[in-house]
């Protein structure tokens, strides 16, 4: 596959050539330096702006931007009525993240978005050599010091590796024409991934498997079981005892993470409506704290619905279980319908990876993982976009 800015439609300016040129540098650059992916953003979205009102355009977004919206919506209510306003309102300028769905949706359009998913699998098989480098050679190999790429935490390093291999196994699996890079890269993507000792990783990595193996054929959900045994196989010892550690109730991360959750309601049941306010769970968990409870500071309980509940309260976790809901439904809809199955396939491995690890920790709160979330997840909407659709004068 070539990569090319004018894939499709040609950009009908400079101005949008910029945006597209940074916005895909954004994509490609967010697996390696969030300084430089956040300033790629701002330029696109800059361009992107600024081109709008030139052209006199009407902003469009894809049907699950309206519950994220209402999510934004919740997330600043629950903020203004904080236990500390000040606080939980500069805590909220991640939502500005949120304007990655129109930007991705206006610029990724048509044939681009296969274009975007290709620089997101080869980055991300840059990422994982990296974290096989840092295993191997630079002795990242124990709890106490883990790969984490060029990126600043192991817990956003892997949460990222876990979407990339979402993606392309969905790639893999659905796409007739460019299997070939993402079947070569797989392997890297795999052993980066189990070398990260992280285990809700693990684990949302084989929802998504899982749910594309269904989705293809159920028959081959054989397939899993048997690369999770091979890779414990030949696993090295502590790898292998990390995986022993998920069922252990005795493991202290283990123990803490129950105790977090029963802090979480506590929590929720003292502000039930729109929780203690963003940012604020890391303040006030000293006075929940579970007395066999490991650690006696969390910045977050390590779970998404629990956390969204503390922060935002029952109003804010219900909108937010409606946008899942309404963007899995449609990516479902896109899947049965739409001519490129392996895009809304994708987007529902990254939903179901989303679930399934951040039942362990709160990665839909990670500024990293939301942006390539959301990125992934809007793919499938840009790209049944048509000329028509992007120019209201067409």
């Amino acid at each position: 596959m070539t990569i090319t800015l004018t894939a499709g439609t040609p950009p009908r300016d400079r101005l949008e050539l910029t945006g597209l040129a940074a916005l895909l540098g954004f994509v490609a650059t967010l697996q390696f330096s969030i300084a430089a992916a956040e300033a790629l953003l701002a330029l696109a979205l800059l361009c992107w702006a600024v081109s709008t009102v030139r052209h006199r355009e009407r902003i469009q977004v894809p049907p699950m931007f309206w519950p994220l919206a209402a999510y934004a919506g919740a997330t600043l209510l629950a903020a203004a009525v904080s236990l500390e306003p000040r606080v939980s309102l500069l805590g909220c300028k991640q939502l500005v993240l949120f304007l990655v769905v129109p930007l991705i949706y206006e610029l990724a359009r048509g044939k681009r978005a296969a274009t975007f998913v290709h620089v997101i699998i080869t980055v991300g098989a840059l990422s994982a050599t990296v974290g096989i480098i840092e295993y191997g050679i630079l002795n990242y190999d124990y709890l106490g010091m883990r790969p984490r790429g060029t990126l600043g935490h192991y817990m956003t390093y892997s949460g990222l590796l876990m979407m990339v291999t979402s993606v392309a196994a969905a790639r893999l699996l659905f796409d007739r024409k460019d299997r070939i890079w993402p079947a070569l890269v797989m392997p890297a993507l795999v052993v980066a991934l189990v070398l990260t000792f992280t285990r809700s990783a693990w684990v949302g990595t084989c929802a998504a498997v899982g749910l594309l193996l269904t989705l293809r054929n159920v028959r081959l959900l054989w397939i899993l079981p048997l690369v999770a045994a091979a890779l414990f196989a030949v696993a090295p010892a502590r790898i292998s005892d990390r995986v022993y550690s998920m069922f252990d109730l005795h493991d202290p991360t283990n123990r803490d993470r129950v105790a977090m959750l029963q802090a979480g309601v506590e929590i929720v049941r003292d502000r039930p409506l729109t929780g203690m306010g963003p940012n604020m769970v890391q303040h006030v968990y000293p006075q929940y704290r579970r007395p066999d409870a490991v650690e006696k500071r969390q910045p977050h309980l390590h779970n998404v619905p629990m956390q969204i509940a503390a922060e935002r309260g029952v109003i804010g976790l219900a909108v937010w279980v409606w946008f899942v809901t309404a963007l899995a439904v449609q990516l479902a809809r896109k899947f049965r319908t739409g001519p490129k199955r392996f895009l809304p396939a994708a987007g529902l491995a990254v939903v179901a990876a989303m679930i399934g690890a951040g039942m362990f920790e709160y990665n839909f709160g990670d500024s990293e993982f939301l942006m390539l979330f959301l990125v992934l997840v809007t793919l499938p909407y840009a790209a049944e976009r048509t000329d028509a659709d992007a120019d209201p004068h067409a």
